[in-house]
Formats: C-alpha cells, sequence, structure tokens
C-alpha cells in the first residue's frame, strides 16, 4: 500500500478546490468523495430550488462556470459544473467511497472505507455539514400524524399545497422555504430568537466582517457557527410575496411539545399543523475524525487558518468560515499550502511491504 501525500474526504467545492490547489503543488493525493455521482451537497437539494433562488456559487479555481439559466434547477447546474471540472483538471476522485474512520500509525495516517485503507501523511477533510442534519428534540415528536421533513429533505412548497406547514427555524433556509410555502398554503414560523433582519447593502466589507467573527470562534476551538448567523437575514424579491401575506410578520417563539395534529405553547396555546419543516440546520460531518481527538475542550475543532492546532497534519476546509463558495475556494488554497508545510515537517515513511 503506497503512502500518499494528501487525501482529501470530500469531493464538494471546498474538497474540489484543494483538489485542484494540491496537484498544482505536485502533490500526490487522492479525493474520496461518498456519492455515486459529482455535484456535492448540490445534487440532493430539492427540485424547485432554481439558480436563481441560491444565494450564490463561487467559480472553482481555473474554470468560470458558464452563465446558464436562472431557471436552471440547482440540482443539475452545479453537479453539472462540478463533473465538467473533475474532467477538465483530471482531479483523482474515487467514489462512491464513503469514509468510516481516521486513524493514526505513528507519522502517518489511516484513512479507513468501505473495508479499504488508504496511507496518508496528511489529511484535508472537506465533508461538510449535509449529510449531518440537526433535528432537536421536542416532547411528542414521535407521536405527529402529519409529515415531518428536514431541510435536507425539503421537496419544494408545491408538495405542500393545501397543507398548514409549521416551519422551525430562524436562518436563510427558513426564510427560503416560507418563500416557497407562503403562495400555496398557510403557514407558521417558530424561531427560538426574533430574527435580526438586515436592511442594509451586503458589501464585500460586510462579508470579511462576518466571516472574520466565525473565524475567531474557530481559533478559540468554539464550535462554529454559520456566516449567515451574524450577518442577519435578508428577503429576495422571490420572497416579497410571502413577505406581502404576513408570513414573516407573524413570528413565534417555541412551542413545548409536538402533538399528534399540531403544537403545544407552555401557556396552552394549540396550533394545528399537518406538516413540520425543521429548517434547523447542520452540524459539521466530522464524526470519522474521532480517533484523532482534534476537540478542544470547547468543543470544538480549534483551527489555525484551515490547520487543526492538535495535528497540523490535518486540514478542515467547509467548516466554520469556509462552509460558504467563496470561502471554500480560499481555503481550498490554504488547505494544500498547509499540507505541504506539513509534509516539510514529517519525515517520510517508507512504503508497506
Amino acid at each position: 500500500m503506497d503512502v500518499l501525500d494528501s487525501v482529501v474526504t470530500g469531493a464538494g467545492q471546498a474538497g474540489l478546490s484543494a483538489s485542484f490547489h494540491l496537484r498544482r503543488l505536485g502533490l500526490e493525493h487522492v479525493v474520496l468523495d461518498a456519492d455515486a455521482a459529482p455535484g456535492g451537497a448540490w445534487q440532493h437539494r430539492w427540485d424547485s430550488l432554481t439558480m436563481h433562488d441560491v444565494h450564490g456559487v463561487a467559480d472553482l479555481p481555473g474554470l468560470e462556470r458558464e452563465g446558464g439559466d436562472g431557471a436552471d434547477r440547482a440540482n443539475e447546474a452545479v453537479p453539472a459544473y462540478f463533473a465538467d471540472y473533475e474532467r477538465r483538471f483530471d482531479l483523482p476522485v474515487v467514489r462512491p467511497v464513503r469514509v468510516e474512520r481516521v486513524e493514526r500509525d505513528g507519522d502517518l495516517l489511516v484513512v479507513r472505507a468501505d473495508g479499504r485503507a488508504w496511507r496518508t501523511r496528511t489529511l484535508v477533510n472537506a465533508t461538510g455539514t449535509w449529510t449531518h442534519p440537526f433535528w432537536p428534540h421536542y416532547p411528542g415528536m414521535e407521536t405527529f400524524v402529519g409529515e415531518q421533513v428536514h431541510t435536507a429533505q425539503f421537496p419544494g412548497g408545491e408538495h405542500f399545497r393545501g397543507v398548514r406547514t409549521l416551519v422551525v427555524g430562524g436562518g436563510a433556509s427558513a426564510v427560503q422555504h416560507l418563500g416557497e410555502l407562503a403562495p400555496v398554503t398557510d403557514t407558521l414560523w417558530v424561531t427560538r430568537r426574533p430574527p435580526v433582519w438586515r436592511t442594509g447593502e451586503f458589501t464585500p466589507e460586510a462579508g470579511h466582517e462576518a466571516v472574520a467573527l466565525v473565524e475567531e470562534r474557530v481559533r478559540q476551538g468554539l464550535p462554529p457557527q454559520s456566516v449567515v448567523s451574524v450577518t442577519g437575514l435578508m428577503l429576495r424579491e422571490q420572497e416579497r410575496e410571502a413577505e406581502r401575506l404576513g408570513a414573516y410578520a407573524d413570528r413565534r417563539d417555541p412551542f413545548v411539545r409536538v402533538e399528534p395534529d399540531g403544537v403545544r405553547w407552555a401557556d396552552g396555546t394549540f396550533e394545528p399543523v399537518g406538516a413540520i419543516v425543521w429548517a434547523t440546520g447542520f452540524r459539521p460531518a466530522v464524526a470519522h475524525l474521532a480517533p484523532l481527538r482534534l476537540r478542544s475542550e470547547h468543543g470544538g475543532i480549534q483551527l489555525d487558518g484551515t490547520t487543526s492546532v492538535a495535528d497540523p497534519r490535518v486540514q478542515l476546509v467547509g467548516y466554520g468560515p469556509s462552509a460558504s463558495t467563496i470561502g471554500a475556494n480560499r481555503a481550498g488554497r490554504t488547505a494544500a499550502l498547509g499540507v505541504r508545510r506539513a509534509l516539510r515537517a514529517v519525515p517520510e515513511a517508507a512504503p508497506a511491504p
């Protein structure tokens, strides 16, 4: 079994960017991707999400994305772009490979998946968050007779036509779901805290400030927050009809339990609903890194840039401030440089007999 310079886990925006820069540096690596086809998390998004709806997909390094039609489905357009990118740069993607564990073996790391193993001097983790949706627990959830879905399985607003739908969550996904749902059915919105709306223009300077706040959290080893959590919420033109219908005006504080046909608050108030959409976000998909013991005492993985403080052989991209598409591109280059730096500090290991 040969020893690689690096293994990249995940072939989304961050993983492909990292692979591109690793190749430019002449570093031998593979990209292990759990999906059967290119596209990262984008291929799993709901059919009604169009390129007009998304918050922006940054061009991968070295290849501009063709404009296309804003009406194109995002779960087709972005995967097609990623597939073209992999082909053009002949990136060493191996799929489908679902990484189960990463372990230390002296100066090497061993990546284990599907009964196979890859020995490597460094690791670039780019597994993102999509495969780790967060479902909060409320008493009675299991008794609800209607449909419950998370953003990760959201089938589009039309699916709920005529079914009173509760949306739980205070982020951009909740706002977007309500934008689709309100024109076709009655909605109810619940958030843990009042939403903070951004009224001013979202300038590059504001974006840099938001990213800096998230970077500071991971620098301290705290669990990362999304960039959106510190930028505030904005309504786009496609959500103005939902606004006119009052979908964002009547927000409620959290209920205390779920009942078979609705939800109940502590004061006894009950609201009947036929479906619940849990727009409650995602958590970093890093369980396979548990054997490396990278977490700090504060519950997050402490990073210096993209480099794990606990083990400098490990880079994390698509984590914290690099979870956005622009951030993922920049992090890919930073991670590749981090890999080169770590290789210079680690003695070469002999191939296994």
